[in-house]
Order: C-alpha cells, then sequence, then structure tokens
C-alpha cells in the first residue's frame, strides 16, 4: 500500500520514508512467507518435470508389453509397383505369403461422342444416365442398376448437357473437350472403377462411343480359374482379402508378384528402443533436478530429495540385477518356481560406462529368432515389471506435489492475512506522524505567543 500522507511541514522529516522503512521491517515475516512460496513453486515445477518423464517411461514399458505389440506384422512385395501395407490391428496369426500374376487393372469408362458446340444436341427434354453393370454370362443385373433422370430443357447445347450431369453428381463427370475441328467431343468418364460403375445412355441423339469400358482388377494365382487356380476381382486396384491382414494396391499388369505378411520384429524393436530412450531421459531428468556443483556451493531444486535420488537407482537396478519372473503356467495347486532368465543383454539391453541404458537391436533379433517363446514370455515380464515400477513413482511424485501445492496455498492464505495487518499498521503508523505533526505545530504556535510576549515586555 502506498502513503498519501504529505512529509512532515512543521517537523522537516521525511515521513513518507521512515514510513516505508518501518514497514519494510513489518513485512520481514510476509517476506520469508513469499521467499518460501517462490522455493516451493520452483521444486513443484521440478517435481513436475520428473514426474513428466517418468510418465512417458511407464507408457513406453506398457506399450513393450501388449500382445498387440508382439503380433503386429509387416508387409512386403517383390514389385515396386504392387504395394502393400499391414491393416491397422492385423496380427501375426494371419501371417503368409501369396504369389499372383496382375492380369488387369481396374478401369473407368470413358464415353464420347462428336458434338457441335453451337447447336443443341438432344431434341428430348431430358437424358437418363443408368448406372450399374451390364448383363454378362446370362446373369441379370438389372437389380444392381440405378436410373438418373436429367433435366435438359433449359439448354441442349453440349455445355448445357455437361453442366446438367456434373451438377446432378451421380459418379459420371461431363466434360466439353476443344478439338480444333469441326466438331467437338462430349466426352463422359465414370468417376469410380470397376464393372458395378459403368453407365449408358438413352434420350441422347448423339452417336456415343466407349472409348474405355469400366473392368475389375484381377489378379490370377496358380495361373487362374483356366489352369486349375483362381482368380480374385476388385472395383479398385486395392485388394483387402488377397492375404488376411494386408492390403495390396497395384499399379501395373506384371506377372510373377509375390507378397508377404510376416511378425514385425523391427516393429518389437522399435518398442524397445523407446522405452530405453525414455529410461535414459528420466535419469537425466532425475540427475539435472538433484545436480550439485562443489565448486560454487550451489544445488539444484531437489538436491536434497532422497527419494528421487533413489528413483534413478531403482531403474538401474531394473537393468542390472537381472530378470527374474512368475512362471506364467504355476497354479495355485500346481505351483511353479520363478523363471530366472539372467542378464537383460539377452535381449540387447545393458549399462553403459556412464551409466545410460543401451540396445542393441541385431542382439535382441537375433536372440528372438533363436527363442521367440522366450524371449517373449521374458519381455513382457520385463515390460510389467518397469511399468510397475513407474507407476509407484509417478504415483509417489503426484502426492508430493499435491503437498506442496497445498503447502503454497497454505503460505498464500497468510501472505494475505498480513496484507490486511500490514495495511492496517501502515494506517497506524501514519496517524502516529500524522498526530505528531499536530502536537509540533501546536509546540509552535506556543512558541511563537510566547516570543512575542517576551518581545512585548522589552
Amino acid at each position: 500500500m502506498t502513503s498519501s500522507s504529505v512529509d512532515g511541514l512543521v517537523s522537516g522529516l521525511s515521513t513518507s520514508s521512515l514510513i516505508n522503512q518501518l514497514m519494510q521491517v513489518e513485512a520481514a515475516p510476509q517476506d520469508r512467507l513469499k521467499a518460501k512460496v517462490n522455493t516451493a513453486q520452483t521444486a513443484v515445477s521440478s517435481y513436475q518435470s520428473v514426474n513428466s518423464r517418468v510418465s512417458a517411461f511407464k507408457s513406453a514399458a506398457d506399450s513393450l508389453g501388449q500382445l498387440s505389440t508382439w503380433r503386429g506384422i509387416q508387409a512386403t512385395s517383390t514389385s515396386s509397383s504392387v504395394s502393400a501395407i499391414a491393416v491397422s490391428g492385423s496380427t501375426n496369426t494371419a501371417a503368409g505369403t501369396t504369389t499372383f500374376d496382375v492380369a488387369a487393372l481396374a478401369k473407368s469408362q470413358i464415353t464420347t461422342a462428336k458434338v457441335d458446340t453451337s447447336q443443341p444436341i438432344t431434341s428430348a427434354d431430358s437424358i437418363t444416365v443408368t448406372i450399374g453393370p451390364a448383363d454378362a454370362d446370362g446373369v441379370d443385373n438389372s437389380a444392381k442398376r440405378k436410373d438418373y433422370v436429367i433435366d435438359v430443357s433449359k439448354d441442349k447445347t453440349a455445355k448445357g448437357v455437361m453442366d446438367a450431369i456434373n451438377a446432378k453428381g451421380i459418379g459420371v463427370k461431363a466434360t466439353v473437350v476443344t478439338t480444333g475441328g469441326a466438331q467437338n467431343i462430349l466426352q463422359l468418364s465414370g468417376t469410380k472403377t470397376g464393372v458395378d460403375n459403368a453407365f449408358s445412355l438413352s434420350g441422347f441423339d448423339p452417336a456415343t462411343t466407349n472409348v474405355a469400358s469400366a473392368q475389375n482388377a484381377l489378379l490370377t494365382i496358380g495361373g487362374g480359374e483356366e489352369a486349375g487356380g483362381y482368380n480374385v476381382t476388385s472395383s479398385t486396384n486395392t485388394f483387402t482379402g488377397l492375404l488376411t491382414g494386408v492390403s495390396v494396391t497395384v499399379s501395373k499388369e506384371e506377372k510373377n508378384v509375390t507378397v508377404a505378411a510376416t511378425q514385425d520384429i523391427g516393429g518389437i524393436a522399435d518398442k524397445f528402443q523407446a522405452l530405453v530412450d525414455a529410461a535414459n531421459a528420466t535419469l537425466d531428468e532425475i540427475r539435472g533436478q538433484t545436480a550439485y556443483n562443489p565448486s560454487t556451493n550451489k544445488g539444484s531444486p531437489l538436491t536434497g530429495d532422497f527419494s528421487v535420488r533413489n528413483m534413478a537407482q531403482s531403474i538401474l537396478s531394473v537393468i542390472s540385477k537381472g530378470l527374474t519372473y512368475a512362471d506364467p503356467e504355476s497354479t495355485k495347486d500346481n505351483p511353479l518356481p520363478d523363471i530366472k532368465f539372467g542378464s537383460l543383454a539377452k535381449l540387447g539391453m545393458q549399462l553403459d560406462q556412464t551409466g545410460r541404458l543401451t540396445f542393441d537391436r541385431e542382439k535382441f533379433t537375433a536372440s528372438y529368432n533363436a527363442d521367440p517363446a522366450a524371449i517373449q514370455q521374458a519381455s513382457v515380464a520385463f515390460a510389467d515389471q518397469t511399468e510397475k515400477l513407474a507407476t509407484t513413482q509417478t504415483t509417489n511424485l503426484t502426492s508430493v506435489i499435491t503437498g506442496r501445492k497445498d503447502e503454497i496455498d497454505g503460505y498464500n492464505t497468510q501472505i494475505n492475512d498480513w496484507d490486511v495487518r500490514l495495511a492496517a499498521k501502515r494506517v497506524a503508523i501514519q496517524k502516529t506522524y500524522s498526530d505528531l505533526e499536530v502536537s509540533l505545530g501546536k509546540l509552535k504556535n506556543q512558541s511563537n505567543w510566547l516570543s512575542g510576549q517576551l518581545a512585548g515586555l522589552g
């Protein structure tokens, strides 16, 4: 609070300065509380930084232990013109291989008509576009076809017909092509590939020509049906049922293409690397927040917190002590001894000379290929133990953060109380000095009166 008083007019004292100095002394307890708030807030920020790293470490462990991690597949193709992509959520229970010929690509229909753009191209007030598969091999496909009646009565020129078709939005795109000759071309193109998206026209005067017929993509396996194999068709150039869990897209006709779906060991290794990276990030954060510089005698916000330092030791211990875990087949009626897996170096993980975790991808891959079941079981057990450790750590950190925030709230309440007290104290001090000025003024007046009386006697 600032003072509105005027420095002593009678005493000549700088009362504002005196009052401010006195208030600084009075405010010392509040200043100590504010310092405690700043210290606590710095500590909270440090705890939150550590907690964020531990949470990421926990998430990485959880991801490694998920069954989906160990059942992920990767898809490969022997052809650069055939892409094979593992469908999200696919598992290696669907792993397999297939070889095929790309006999045909899916195409959309293109139909053209020669037109005079300066004249009406139809005498009818409407034309009908029928979309759907034509009858074939004695099969009646009329139920799959749909008629779209398009009103062209307002403008029967090529442009008018084009605009009317495009406005209908029926899966057929119309374009007027300027050829530079006596006649131009009205081109109708299907917007989707496949025989189910073929179309025909009626009520249309100009003769039409199918430049390209709608067709499905065709893959032949084992030489196709005629050779005792089988065919696979798709209305697009993408096949989702050729190999379970894999989406295959073709872009040109070719022979002898092999697509394979195998377990994604590289993806598992990526999860291990992510866990190691998260662990190192956590250790680095803890070291930074608890560091002490002996040359400057300065510590970090959490230098004196043994519990945080102990978190780093716990993480390092999980790696260095080796792995022992309960046998998954152990039951209450048939208890089995714990499995002593031993060094995590078998999983490609170890500590280097600087205390950082390292991961050898090639070593892990070799171990996994040698005994997939054992390595998966041990890895999942390790991930489970690591996640439990991280869960305990983040729970403890969250509790500490909550406690320190409550502590800050308590300090702030006291600071607010001191604001009220100090405001009242300032008013009291100001009144004291104001009363002093009044008293001095009266004394001065009396002194002047006495001086006048004495002067009169002389």
